[in-house]
């Protein structure tokens, strides 16, 4: 059985069944992006694999119980259950969480590849750094939801839900955060010109 041309729903219904590979086939699918936005929210690898960990036995309990009824949307479920617990973390921390990568870790590094010429990888290489340097400039509301909108695939409805704001604040954040960055690009790109 191919598990790799099984969708969401499928592998979840054959974990529930009992076949153990349906679940890791969605773990390998979505490990990436969960631990990537577990990671960027706390700064620390160990604590990040913690809470990676914690979020699938929660994951596991739910499955077992009966309670799923995403409808097909299990990587916003789950990415929404770890931003829980990394929100739990931080208020039995007494600390309000910063999103920020840390110096030795790329989001862009889980992104996929593709062929391509050494030039090309090195541009790309240097514009993904470059923005990331912006993205981490942004305030840290306008990083959140930049994270969870377009490495943890998730609707407004879900980040407004999650972050505990209506979803106008929610698109509002995304809004900002994008004129932020296009502002900080064209001032680079002033400052070159230069």
């Amino acid at each position: 059985m191919d598990f790799q041309l099984k969708s969401d729903q499928d592998l979840i219904h054959l974990y529930v069944a009992g076949e153990e590979a349906g679940l890791i086939e969605l773990i390998r699918r979505y490990q990436s992006k969960i631990y990537t936005s577990i990671y960027l929210l706390v700064k620390d690898e160990y604590l990040a694999e913690d809470i990676f960990q914690d979020t699938f036995i929660k994951v596991i309990n739910t499955l077992r119980a009966g309670k799923y009824n995403e409808e097909g949307k299990f990587l916003p479920w789950v990415t929404r259950i770890a931003h829980n617990l990394v929100i739990d973390h931080f208020r039995r921390e007494k600390r309000t969480p910063l999103v920020d990568g840390g110096d030795d870790f790329d989001i862009f590094d889980v992104l996929g590849d593709y062929d391509e010429s050494t030039e090309d990888r090195m541009v790309r290489e240097q514009t993904h750094k470059d923005l990331k340097a912006l993205i981490h400039l942004l305030p840290a509301e306008q990083k959140e939801v930049l994270i969870m909108r377009h490495f943890g695939d998730m609707s407004f409805k879900e980040i407004a839900d999650v972050t505990d704001v209506s979803i106008n604040t929610a698109l509002g954040r995304m809004r900002y955060a994008l004129n932020n960055l296009r502002k900080m690009m064209q001032n680079r790109e002033m400052a070159l010109k230069n």
